[in-house]
């Protein structure tokens, strides 16, 4: 399994932006699909999940309200919507992946994905 993240980038607080994650996989609807971030010096940190429907969503208390996670099982591809940005958005954003739950539960631990994309960086000035 193989995860590409892309769209990162600089903006204004306030501002937007859509980051993607393309998964080289068989079947998208075999994975759960998650979010984490990483700003410096922090641990990781849950942003959104996806369960493998795709009908049910979790968000950190942080990014509820500002941001949207969604799926394409025709591409390949989780998204993460990310308006309202404000500063301490700013980190290094991180897609995961994981088959072996069933399919409701949305895990939100780290240690609970087993494959992860290469990051993309996300900076937000004030």
């Amino acid at each position: 399994v193989q995860l590409q993240a892309s769209g990162g980038g600089l903006v204004q607080a306030g501002g937007f932006l859509r980051l993607s994650c393309v998964a080289s996989v068989r079947a998208l609807s075999d994975f759960v699909m998650g979010w984490f971030r990483q700003a410096p010096g922090q641990e990781h940190e849950f942003v959104a999940a996806i369960n493998k429907a795709g009908g049910r969503t979790n968000y950190a208390d942080s990014v509820q309200g500002r941001f949207a996670i969604s799926r394409d099982s025709a591409k390949k591809t989780v998204f993460l919507q990310m308006n309202s940005l404000i500063p301490e958005d700013t980190a290094v954003y991180y897609c995961a992946a994981v088959r072996r739950y069933i399919s409701g539960y949305i895990p939100r631990r780290r240690d609970e994905y087993d494959y992860w994309g290469q990051g993309t960086q996300v900076t937000v000035s004030s």
